[in-house]
């Protein structure tokens, strides 16, 4: 297969759990309140996965969505990429249960597992193998089910509050103009940092058994999240990374049509967007409706974007995203 001048994003589409569970109703399972929530995180609302609706469930309709957006067949997909930390199974990974259920038998699929940079990682991926001719369709999905793997008690409330169930998820194929795509991706990583934000169980350095009932008893096998931390580093490090893509592709921050950061807090993006100057009217926020989806929220927020018009043909769209790792990354897109 020939090498290609780069890569665009032909269709985009998402899935989002039809159970909405709000602040109030995590006040009645915890010592919690509406007022601190949104004041903390911008959240009001969230949804939750019903029994039958995992991961690579979610993933399906965002891929038939986004395929449909395309105006493809799911046979000319010719390999899939999934970003999620919240696999169906410990193995194998959840992209080969979604190619089950899109039943596309021998087409390579895989795993990115770098949390909430997870879906630019994979669009990563993706610009590569069709840069490179290794593939020519790519299916690129962001899906997490938090729901089911948090603690709902006043011990680990300042992260069950967090984070929602959902899945975006885009189709990445050639283009042969150079001045249109996917025109730069960055990523970067500090494992120093790793135990700031992680799930320390179960887990393979864990002897004998990866996972024992004195550490359930303990809640090691929830997230954990020094809130300080994160937020530090985010609000140093996005404005680097974005910084980066745009001195890439030549454009100042006024170039940008429209930013599509991570939904991981709002006082986070409204911090990242305050320190490079751009105006507050191009940033796309949907964490009020759906918390954090992790490697679900970039590909959610850029279909709901095009959905609104916000992005159409020709728009610059600047995106960037910071998490457990940690990790942080960027990837600009002239729609």
């Amino acid at each position: 297969m020939a090498k290609v001048a780069g890569s665009r994003i032909l269709g985009t589409g998402r899935f989002l759990p039809p159970r909405v569970v709000t602040n109030d109703d995590l006040a009645r399972r915890f010592d919690t309140s509406d007022e601190w929530i949104q004041q903390r995180t911008g959240i009001r609302e969230r949804r939750f996965s019903g029994p039958g609706e995992g991961t690579a469930y979610l993933a399906e309709q965002a891929s038939r969505a986004a395929l449909a957006d395309a105006g493809m067949g799911k046979d000319e997909i010719d390999f899939i990429v999934v970003a999620t930390l919240s696999p169906d199974h410990f193995f194998p990974g959840t992209s080969a249960f979604l190619q089950e259920r899109l039943d596309l038998p021998g087409i390579g699929a895989m795993d990115v597992r770098t949390q909430c940079t997870g879906f630019v990682y994979a669009l990563a991926v993706a610009d590569s193998f069709v840069r490179t001719g290794q593939a020519r369709r790519v299916l690129v999905v962001g899906a997490e089910v938090h729901s089911t793997g948090l603690d709902f008690t006043d011990s680990g409330r300042d992260v069950a509050v967090l984070f929602g169930d959902g899945a975006g998820a885009v189709v990445v194929g050639p283009t042969d103009d150079p001045q249109r795509g996917i025109l730069t991706l960055r990523l970067h990583c500090d494992g120093r940092h790793a135990r700031e934000l992680w799930i320390e169980a179960p887990g393979s350095s864990i002897f004998p058994d990866r996972l024992h009932a004195g550490m359930l008893g303990e809640g090691r096998h929830y997230p954990s999240m020094n809130g300080k931390a994160v937020f530090k580093h985010a609000v140093e490090r996005l404005p680097e990374v974005i910084g980066e893509a745009l001195s890439d592709v030549g454009l100042g921050v006024a170039d940008v049509d429209v930013l599509v950061p991570h939904q991981a807090n709002m006082r986070i993006n409204q911090a990242v967007a305050q320190r490079i100057g751009i105006d507050p009217e191009k940033v796309v926020h949907n964490i009020d409706r759906y918390g954090n989806t992790t490697a679900g929220s970039i590909p959610i927020a850029l279909d709901e974007a095009r959905e609104q018009g916000r992005i159409r043909d020709g728009s610059r769209v600047l995106i960037a995203a910071f998490g457990s790792g940690f990790t942080w990354a960027s990837a600009f897109v002239r729609w």
